[in-house]
């Protein structure tokens, strides 16, 4: 059965090209600015920018720079959230997810989402979702969040965003 399946598919392949092998002079010869200083590419288009370059819109979206949402909201976000053990970011889609943190009193633990959603520094652009659970008999129970926690943290990542914008002299 083998010998019947095995021909076909290494015929199949023979008519694949190889890869031509670049050499170093090659390589070298690149404009090397395509390839350092991020993992996007060129040094000038990275990530975490926060828009300061015209052509970037730095004065038209308030910071969005590479990302798909605000910058400085995004910054101060993770900022905010730093004391939290991050799980996920998402620059692009403008969504951070920590860990469970268990203050050093004990008992109970928090766990933080954060949106950003839109390129603009606004009120409304922030959303935060905090989750709570206490211990009870040596397992974790859900347990709520007062709002004004969540208003709180919401307002700390607005602070935090406003500062940054400060200090980059927008």
């Amino acid at each position: 059965m083998l010998a019947c399946v095995l021909p076909p598919l290494l015929a199949g392949c023979s008519g694949t090209p190889t890869p031509k092998a670049v050499s170093e002079s090659e390589y070298n010869a690149t404009d090397s600015n395509d390839r350092a200083g991020s993992l996007l590419g060129r040094s000038d288009d990275s990530v975490f920018s926060f828009g300061k370059d015209a052509k970037k819109g730095d004065a038209n979206n308030n910071g969005g720079g590479a990302l798909g949402v605000n910058a400085y909201l995004w910054r101060g976000a993770l900022d905010t959230l730093s004391f939290m053990p991050l799980s996920s970011a998402d620059p692009f889609g403008g969504v951070i997810i920590t860990d469970w943190y268990q203050p050093p009193t004990g008992g109970e633990r928090f766990k933080a989402t954060a949106y950003i959603l839109g390129r603009q520094l606004r009120a409304d652009a922030i959303r935060i979702s905090l989750f709570r659970q206490v211990q009870q008999n040596g397992q974790w129970i859900d347990a709520p969040v007062s709002q004004a926690t969540t208003t709180e943290v919401e307002n700390k990542v607005l602070a935090r965003a406003r500062e940054l914008r400060a200090q980059s002299g927008s």
